[in-house]
């Protein structure tokens, strides 16, 4: 933890453009870090002697609708020197653009298409943004929050037509409420059949 510290004053000092806050939770630094210079910050850590987190693990987002910069985007990286672990936080609203950072972590590509597809996230400078996990005519972008929970439309293989259609989601009956009590806890009520046991 105390490398941690130091990493986060090193950055801070270092990156005083890039860097808009630091924290240490789950045995790793965040940092969160200003929309503008995040791909000169990316490219800092990645070169920079003291970090060389040269290794991008994932990139991801988190939905918050009641803000007004309603999307956090994060990207983890690893430093294979080190074997250390960072976390960047950027937060965007839905109208905000994020640079790609495709030119210094190549496999970005995959990354930021997953995000797009999922959040409606628009990378700027990106070369190929097109939907990677749903379908080509897919309605919304279902990480979001406002996005129901059933979907838009539902797909099925019609005799008739010989092809795959598309409908209107049509659920055949509501939705139940279940009891998720574990059993080795024992439910507080009496099951019909163990009054038998007294």
């Amino acid at each position: 933890m105390a490398d941690f510290v130091e990493l986060a004053a090193y950055l801070t000092e270092k990156r005083p453009d890039a860097v808009l806050g630091t924290e240490l939770a789950f045995g790793e630094l965040n940092v969160t870090v200003a929309l503008p210079a995040l791909v000169s910050f990316i490219g800092f850590l990645t070169v920079d002697p003291a970090c060389k987190f040269s290794s991008l693990v994932d990139i991801t987002a988190v939905d918050h609708p009641e803000r007004v910069e309603r999307f956090d985007v994060i990207y983890h990286f690893l430093s294979m020197y080190t074997n250390a672990r960072i976390r960047l936080k950027v937060a965007v609203s839905e109208d905000d653009m994020v640079p790609s950072i495709h030119l210094v972590h190549p496999s970005a590509n995959w990354f930021e298409r997953e995000v797009f597809d999922m959040f409606g996230i628009l990378f700027s400078g990106h070369p190929d943004l097109r939907r990677i996990l749903t379908d080509y005519g897919f309605r919304g972008h279902p990480l979001r929050k406002d996005f129901p929970t059933t979907g838009y439309t539902e797909v099925r293989y019609d005799e008739v037509q010989k092809r795959v259609v598309y409908e209107p989601v049509n659920l055949v009956q509501e939705y139940r409420q279940f009891d998720f009590m574990s059993p080795w806890e024992g439910a507080k009520y009496i099951l019909p059949g163990d009054e038998k046991k007294a």
